[in-house]
């Protein structure tokens, strides 16, 4: 069969988790290079299908085709190791220690970073024609967006922040899931259907993806939106990244390891 037990897949996540860890640091930057890029691409890609056909739901639907690209190319996302590194920290595998889990998030942050702007930086020259025109619709809706999700939270204070937090959290929950989905089957149908749900989910219900963000952002400001770098660490990065912490390794990591690994001792009914 092509799908696999939680048992199984659930010790698939740890083996992962702890060859990350020990992957080169060039192999970490360039595999979380391509994963920011391709997920960026994604984003501009959804983000065109929404303001042309004027269905989100339409744009939601065909966004995890990136996802579902990088994970079949084996890159790597700062939200899929959030949850899978510190499962091999856990099951006390060899070598995983706490600040080489956080050598791995850091190197994969920039990686991501820096794919997500080198996309976002072509796809600026795309929509200027090399900046020598205003943007057009996609551009114009792709500035709103970063207004909207940094001064529109700094407008409701400590609430705002939270309701960042918590989108962040419910985000990595779903994106997460999609990283176990490529787990679960064998098939690359399997993988991809497994995958393709939850990205669906979190995308059309504006939850908050830190790589995502990584694009959206510094492209709106590229567009001409009227916020600042400051604006979008404060209001929008670093709440979406603890939020997504918090999320991968609360609602899927811990819950997945601890029912399907350590299992409690069976009863002898004698």
């Amino acid at each position: 069969m092509s799908y696999l037990a939680p048992s199984e897949f659930v010790t698939k996540m740890v083996d992962a988790g702890e060859s990350k860890i020990y992957m080169s640091t060039r192999d970490t930057l360039i595999r979380s290079y391509m994963a920011g890029a391709i997920l960026a691409l994604a984003a501009a890609f959804a983000i065109t299908i929404t303001v042309t056909t004027g269905s989100a739901i339409l744009g939601a639907v065909l966004f995890p085709v990136g996802f579902c690209m990088l994970y079949l190319m084996g890159f790597d996302l700062l939200t899929g190791v959030f949850m899978l590194t510190p499962l091999a920290w856990m099951d006390k595998r060899t070598g995983v220690t706490i600040p080489s889990i956080l050598k791995n998030w850091g190197l994969v942050f920039i990686g991501n970073f820096a794919g997500a702007l080198t996309t976002a930086g072509m796809m600026a020259i795309v929509y200027t024609y090399a900046f020598t025109v205003e943007p057009g619709a996609v551009g114009q809706k792709i500035a709103v967006i970063g207004e909207a999700r940094t001064l529109g939270y700094a407008e409701h204070g400590a609430a705002g922040w939270l309701t960042i937090f918590i989108r962040g959290m419910l985000c990595n929950w779903m994106v997460s899931l999609g990283v176990v989905g490529a787990m679960v089957s064998t098939s690359v149908t399997g993988k991809v259907v497994a995958m393709w749900m939850p990205i669906m989910l979190f995308f059309f219900m504006g939850f908050e993806h830190s790589v995502v963000n990584m694009f959206l952002f510094p492209s709106g400001m590229m567009m001409g939106g009227d916020f600042s770098i400051m604006d979008y660490l404060l209001w929008n990065e670093i709440p979406t990244v603890l939020g997504n912490l918090v999320g991968g390794i609360a609602f899927t990591g811990l819950t997945l390891y601890t029912t399907h690994i350590k299992t409690a001792p069976k009863r002898d009914f004698v």
